[in-house]
């Protein structure tokens, strides 16, 4: 594990365990993954891999995602979006733990 890494997990457990919880999800969400519970890191991996799987990657510029319907579905209607606002989008879809 890196020491940037780890330094961040020790000095605040809550942020690693807001990743790995499982969260139940709301339905666009569940239609889209096919499960009704699923972690926030989870849930990231399998969207990245439905952009692989289905190269939705944009071929002239690889930090952009060509949304097709299914993906469109999660990513608030968005025809395209940038990696960098994929995190945030999907986070968006789980429900903020009380303090």
């Amino acid at each position: 594990m890196l020491p940037r890494m780890k330094k961040a997990i020790t000095e605040n457990p809550k942020k690693l365990s807001n990743l790995i919880d499982l969260v139940n999800l709301p339905s666009t969400l569940r239609d889209f993954l096919g499960q009704s519970q699923i972690s926030r890191l989870g849930c990231f991996m399998r969207v990245w891999s439905y952009i692989k799987a289905n190269n939705l990657q944009d071929p002239n510029n690889k930090n952009v995602v060509n949304c097709d319907d299914k993906l469109r579905s999660i990513l608030l209607g968005k025809p395209q979006v940038e990696l960098a606002e994929l995190p945030t989008l999907i986070k968006l879809h789980f429900p903020k733990e009380p303090k």
